[in-house]
């Protein structure tokens, strides 16, 4: 039976939901306001911040761990793709979609060199979030670990789909150094509602240079953000402004409304995912004190940065030191945001979470425990010059302002499946280094571009250098309006082909998303061809697995 990716849900109503109101909110696109609310809610429903106590994310155990016989360590995971509900309001519970029913998902944490096999399962049917929606044929979903160099089919390509009743198993190998990534459906069309409704889970590979200059175990703190809006019966509420973005007015920290952690009087390390699908926020400190930034999306930088606030695009993560020691026991500092533009903005959006200093007793035989380290590892990405590019690309972002179609240079992810998944927008030779120009020519949008399987270099940002928070390994871009942002990069470790998209997810659903091959002949057999090279199986696995 062949079923279009998008039709799956249009045809149990999702299609409509674009056309729903925002309760009194009129707003041309892409302007920032301030209003007071997006969600239906009443007065007794709507959290407030500060009333709910932080929540640590769940880890996932292996169910299996052994040596292959090549002498690798392996861990096999699995995670089931289900519904279920959170607690979220005060009063009501939400229907939510989540990997083993949870939101956010279960954390992974490995050791590098560690190969990871993660089973998923999708047991989604009937009705689903986010509005109550029938998935005529189920849910399809596609798992992408985003940060890691996977095999093309193992990468979550969009139409590498998996349907209920199936499963397919994802093989890591954790072979890049420490850093902090995610995993989240990537399926054709549905990413945003699928994320939006609580597919993601952070991932985090460890080794010696990370575990030796940062805090490790409670005060290693994950945290997952995103914004949501809800109708007055607890579901969350999808408006997606016609694909141009979603913005809710509740702020979520690991799938709680601003909620106080309490600390101890040291150095604490924090690894703070954006997971909302289209909000940008630029967060700060209450008190005007610098945080230090230690890690961006492909691991730890070069030496450490102290910023009093940054940029941080949906799918970016960044890792910094806050220096609880220099407070007074019975301090609460806040974490703020500031907001960029093109966000739509509401009463409380101004918050993200609080710390509430007490005076509980402190281990300072931990070397951490009040250390800020000042040079932390370089990478191999980070030792590129220019010199060594042998092409420059430039990838245009634009939106066609008469269909509200989003493309990379007059390319949209139709265009690849009408080509036979052959059309690509670069096809650079296996271990080539190239620099990209990335270019938003969309009146006034701004665009995080992900690009699939490597680390990058960001070199410069309308000629001049980049910020002191993003000199580290990355692999989103925030490209804001009217900037050009240059990025260098090696494509190393695998050949085939990668995805390269905005990470606003409703701009990536409508169209902005292509490919790029590596190291590829035409004509030539691809033996990991995403589509083909590792199906998904019918699910026969006990419950318990």
């Amino acid at each position: 039976m062949q079923i279009t990716r998008r039709g799956v849900l249009t045809a149990g109503g999702l299609g409509a939901l674009g056309l729903m109101g925002w309760g009194g909110l009129t707003q041309p696109l892409g302007n920032t306001v301030l209003t007071k609310s997006a969600s239906n809610l009443s007065d007794r429903n709507m959290p407030k911040p500060y009333r709910t106590q932080f929540q640590p994310l769940p880890r996932l155990a292996p169910f299996d761990v052994y040596t292959d016989d090549d002498g690798v360590p392996v861990e096999r995971y699995s995670v089931t793709a289900r519904t279920g509900t959170a607690a979220i309001l005060p009063t009501l519970t939400t229907p939510i979609i989540g990997y083993n029913g949870q939101v956010p998902g279960p954390t992974i944490s490995v050791e590098r060199g560690t190969k990871v096999i993660l089973r998923v399962r999708n047991q989604i049917t009937g009705i689903v979030p986010p509005a109550g929606h029938h998935a005529e044929h189920g849910l399809p979903l596609s798992t992408h670990l985003h940060g890691h160099a996977s095999a093309p089919e193992f990468d979550g390509y969009a139409d590498d789909l998996t349907f209920p009743g199936y499963c397919k198993e994802y093989v890591y190998e954790n072979d890049q150094p420490a850093r902090s990534i995610w995993y989240h459906d990537h399926a054709t069309h549905i990413t945003g509602t699928n994320v939006y409704s609580g597919l993601a889970a952070q991932y985090h590979i460890h080794d010696e240079a990370e575990r030796a200059l940062l805090p490790q175990g409670e005060f290693d703190v994950p945290l997952t953000l995103s914004d949501v809006m809800f109708e007055s019966d607890g579901r969350v509420r999808f408006d997606d402004k016609d694909h141009s973005g979603l913005w809710g007015d509740i702020v979520l920290v690991n799938g709680k409304p601003w909620p106080v952690m309490q600390v101890k009087r040291r150095v604490y390390r924090f690894r703070l995912l954006n997971a909302s699908i289209s909000r940008s926020y630029r967060p700060y400190l209450s008190t005007g004190d610098p945080v230090h930034m230690v890690a961006t999306d492909g691991g730890l930088m070069p030496a450490s940065q102290s910023v009093k606030t940054w940029r941080h695009a949906p799918a970016e993560r960044y890792e910094f030191l806050v220096d609880f020691s220099t407070y007074a026991p019975g301090t609460r500092v806040r974490l703020r945001n500031a907001s960029n533009p093109k966000n739509v903005d509401f009463d409380y959006t101004g918050e993200i979470m609080a710390f509430d200093v007490v005076d509980a007793p402190v281990d300072t035989s931990d070397p951490t425990w009040r250390t800020i380290p000042q040079t932390l590892a370089s990478s191999d990405v980070m030792s590129l010059v220019p010199a060594l590019s042998s092409k420059t690309r430039t990838l245009r972002l634009k939106r066609d302002d008469l269909t509200n179609v989003w493309n990379i240079n007059e390319t949209t992810w139709n265009d690849v499946i009408a080509s036979g998944y052959t059309k690509v927008l670069a096809d650079p030779a296996l271990d080539a280094v190239e620099m990209w120009d990335l270019h938003t020519s969309s009146g006034g949008w701004f665009h995080p571009l992900h690009i699939h399987l490597v680390d990058f270099q960001i070199v410069s940002r309308n000629g001049k250098a980049p910020f002191a928070y993003e000199r580290g390994p990355k692999d989103v871009a925030y490209v804001g309006p009217d900037e050009k942002v240059r990025v260098l990069m090696r494509f190393e470790r695998q050949s085939g082909k990668y995805m390269v998209h905005c990470h606003n997810l409703p701009h990536e659903d409508h169209d902005m998303m292509g490919q790029f091959s590596v190291g590829l002949t035409p004509g030539q057999p691809d033996p990991h061809d995403p589509l083909t090279a590792a199906p998904p199986v019918l699910d026969t696995y006990p419950a318990d697995d």
